[in-house]
């Protein structure tokens, strides 16, 4: 199963990833060989780089070890196939336009019955891609639609009920971990995540499906040394760190099921308990 990673910080955040070792948290060293991207935001602007094959084999690779990256929203996945081909069309992130922003998505889960099913078609977000994920990120992007089309611009809570809705009813359908950024908000649910054992390559699920590791200094908290990944928080007061497994030996919080709750600079401004 495929593994998410997202930072919102309160100051723009330096970080360096080496994927290739990133990819194997959580025991499954070989497991994730199928895709990997970051996202990060310059403004409202996102841009992202995505392969379709794994990070160790990269030409990207080096690239993506030295450049620091250096924004308040980031948002990485590294993908397992589990619907559509292996290919750049079905690599996460996601992303479209809406309202003047880049709206972005990353899902972990396997949901059943949503790839071309006419009740979550639009015309006017359609896939490029064959994924179960994009084709939920399409549906909320039309969800979204009502509150972002309207003269005003929308709320906070108008987002977040928006988002809510489409998780537990994604929920429904399978395994549901959604992280989604609007470039002002970052929007958090956790279901459950497949597990597949290393030895005897047996598939299990179980909780949870996301944690979270909240930081807060005055001017200098000193860089977060993971393997396969360098955070560099100077002059950063917030900092949060949403995860499908702990990273280093730090006070991760285990997310329950379905629990939703929305990040903004580095605080959470909004929770629904699960």
């Amino acid at each position: 199963m495929c593994e998410l990673f997202a930072v919102s910080s309160s100051m723009p955040t330096e970080i360096s990833f080496s994927l290739d070792i990133f990819s194997k948290h959580g025991g499954l060293t070989d497991h994730h060989r199928h895709g990997w991207g970051i996202a990060y935001y310059q403004e409202n602007a996102v841009k992202i780089i995505k392969e379709a094959h794994q990070a160790s084999d990269s030409l990207c690779l080096d690239f993506i070890k030295n450049y620091r990256m250096k924004s308040s929203i980031i948002m990485s996945h590294i993908r397992y196939a589990t619907q559509g081909e292996i290919s750049y069309r079905n690599t996460q992130p996601f992303t479209r336009e809406l309202g003047g922003c880049e709206h972005v998505f990353i899902h972990n889960g396997d949901l059943k019955g949503l790839v071309n099913n006419p009740k979550y078609q639009s015309r006017r977000f359609m896939p490029l891609g064959q994924t179960d994920s994009e084709a939920a990120f399409c549906y909320l992007m039309t969800q979204m639609t009502a509150i972002w089309d309207a003269p005003d611009f929308p709320t906070l809570p108008q987002r977040f009920q928006v988002f809510n809705f489409f998780a537990l009813e994604m929920q429904s359908l399978g395994l549901a971990n959604f992280i989604y950024s609007d470039s002002q908000y970052t929007f958090v649910f956790s279901d459950k995540r497949e597990v597949k054992d290393k030895k005897d390559k047996k598939k299990t699920v179980t909780l949870p499906g996301l944690y979270l590791l909240q930081r807060s200094c005055q001017t200098h908290s000193g860089d977060t040394a993971i393997d396969g990944l360098d955070i560099k928080q100077t002059y950063s007061k917030n900092v949060v760190l949403v995860s499908s497994v702990p990273l280093n030996d730090e006070n991760w919080m285990p997310l329950t099921t379905g629990q939703s709750f929305v990040l903004k600079a580095g605080e959470i401004t909004s929770l629904i308990e699960g």
